[in-house]
């Protein structure tokens, strides 16, 4: 395990995700990864159901016309055999056209990564708000 990989794989999933490359994000899943979140009624399973959640994010933003930003930040890692557990603090700073940036949600993401040909990917992620109960 080595945190450098952990650190440019997550600069780079947040990229692909803040620049509105839906696919390309949805391709550092797992073909087989569950996806949780406050805002989901139930997980989603697979890439292309975390694809089309992105894609609908994208739209959401453009119509919105804010940027958004994923700071993925304070991460720790732990190599449990059968992938890597990490932890990570996230903020997403939204920037509206002509506007200031504000923090637009506080979260905890936890992770398990698997190495595929050499590839980190993401099995599973858990996020949890700040502002929200976890549950």
């Amino acid at each position: 395990m080595n945190s450098t990989d952990i650190q440019q794989f997550y600069a780079r999933h947040m990229q692909l995700l803040d620049g509105g490359a839906a696919e390309a994000w949805a391709g550092t899943f797992t073909p087989d990864a569950e996806f949780k979140a406050p805002s989901m009624t139930e997980p989603v399973r697979g890439r292309d159901g975390i694809a089309a959640g992105a894609r609908a994010a994208v739209e959401g933003r453009a119509a919105a016309g804010e940027t958004h930003r994923h700071w993925v930040t304070m991460t720790t890692a732990r190599d449990t055999g059968v992938g890597i557990e990490t932890v990570s603090y996230v903020q997403i700073l939204a920037t509206p056209r002509g506007g200031a940036p504000r923090v637009e949600l506080s979260c905890v993401m936890r992770d398990r990564l698997v190495r595929r040909d050499g590839e980190l990917l993401v099995a599973e992620r858990h996020i949890t708000r700040d502002d929200r109960p976890a549950h």
